[in-house]
């Protein structure tokens, strides 16, 4: 079996494990007297891919939604999550995080997030390279209680070595080794990762994100490249890389206004005016992901691209030690917020961290909704009316009328925190 044909085949019977379908289609039917598991109760339910709006109760059992009705008397619960006057979302999705503790200077642990931001899946943006993706998933994977993905970096050490910048020896990046390493974890690895700031890379020019592309062909499957960019070495650069992206790759950090090693701003937008490579880029496919940060986000770039036509597709964290600790605080909710005040809808930012980020991962039917048969992930959230003001992360600010503040999260139909069951378990 070809690196091709095995990636399909791993990633194909991995997310039927991992989602339960295998399972689903031997299980037996609830009898009269079954009970749910656990049943979300008394909240607002709020799925706006399914156009789902309206007070629902939602019935879990074996780790998926068995049912959504108007009311589920309490009788036919082993446990009732009370919900009451909160909205309950599909489980929010990161498509970038960092949370490799342990393995980077950079992860958070995925669990200690939840209570921040409400997420029930988050994918890894790099953190691990070909030498040390087997332990983000043997021990930090197989630990976590949150739903996780990764992108395999480019460069065989990942971020183990930051803050020294993993790319400036390109020796390192080796597209044979991180396209086996993608195929052979099809059913978790959506692809590779690479950091193409001069930053990072220094005068490589083109060469790691063309390396990525390459890993990605060895892999097969539909294997994205995450393409971060920041600060890169030259316009000319900028426009290359727009160019050089693929249909369904995606551009991270789309909205900086971080400048290179010269102090220039050499990002999507310069001098006001979006790059027509980026508009190209957008119009082929190529996904448009926030991607916050603690350096990656800038108002002033985002209003002057989206007025000129580039709207982003999915809103992220970025969140790590380092942006944790900044004034634009990017958890996932507060930058959902930010974008609110940018004008979105509150079911626009929900969508663009629930269904569309799930559909980038496909690996799982049904993921980032609210639907019968699909996992037991939940946020419930509040939405706090108020003026309130957010700063990007070149301290520009913006003032809103409403955050979103998350208050709990259910995942694979075991809430974090009451009410427990027993015996405790996850997936």
């Amino acid at each position: 079996m070809n690196t091709h044909n095995r990636r399909r085949f791993v990633m194909g019977m991995g997310a039927a494990f991992a989602t339960g379908t295998l399972s689903l289609a031997v299980r037996a039917a609830m009898g009269p007297n079954d009970k749910f598991d656990l049943v979300i109760k008394g909240g607002e339910l709020l799925d706006p891919g399914q156009g789902l709006k309206g007070k629902r109760d939602i019935g879990t059992r074996f780790g998926r939604i068995e049912a959504i009705e108007a009311d589920i008397p309490a009788a036919r619960a082993n446990r009732v999550l009370d919900a009451s006057g909160k909205l309950v979302i599909p489980g929010l999705v990161d498509l970038h995080a960092h949370v490799y503790p342990y393995g980077s200077a950079i992860g958070i642990p995925a669990d200690e997030l939840i209570p921040f931001q409400g997420t029930t899946t988050m994918v890894s943006a790099g953190d691990a390279g070909a030498n040390n993706f087997a332990a983000l998933r043997r021990y930090v994977m197989g630990q976590s209680r949150t739903r996780l993905y990764a992108f395999v970096h480019i460069a065989n050490i990942g971020l183990a070595g930051f803050p020294e910048p993993e790319l400036f020896h390109l020796g390192f990046a080796h597209p044979e080794e991180c396209g086996r390493t993608v195929a052979e974890n099809a059913d978790i690895a959506l692809g590779v990762k690479v950091r193409m700031s001069e930053n990072v890379i220094n005068q490589a020019g083109i060469e790691p994100l063309k390396r990525s592309i390459r890993a990605c062909e060895i892999a097969g499957g539909g294997a994205k490249v995450m393409c971060h960019i920041g600060g890169v070495a030259t316009p000319q650069l900028m426009t290359e890389i727009l160019e050089t992206l693929r249909p369904g790759d995606i551009l991270t950090h789309c909205f900086s206004g971080f400048p290179n090693n010269a102090g220039k701003f050499t990002n999507i937008v310069q001098e006001g005016k979006l790059l027509p490579a980026a508009l190209a880029a957008k119009k082929r496919g190529v996904i448009f992901d926030i991607g916050h940060g603690g350096g990656s986000f800038d108002f002033t770039v985002a209003e002057a691209a989206m007025q000129q036509g580039a709207m982003p597709d999915t809103i992220s964290s970025d969140i790590h030690v380092f942006s944790g600790n900044s004034p634009g605080m990017p958890y996932l909710t507060w930058v959902m917020s930010k974008f609110m005040a940018l004008g979105f809808t509150l079911d626009q930012v929900i969508q663009m961290a629930t269904a569309v980020p799930a559909r980038i991962i496909n690996r799982m039917p049904k993921l980032g909704t609210l639907s019968v048969g699909g996992p037991a992930d939940a946020t419930l959230i509040e939405v706090v009316q108020g003026p309130v003001e957010f700063v990007d992360t070149r301290n520009n600010k913006r003032s809103g009328k409403a955050w979103i503040k998350p208050v709990q999260a259910v995942l694979g139909g075991v809430p974090f925190g009451r009410p427990y069951q027993s015996p405790f378990s996850v997936r």
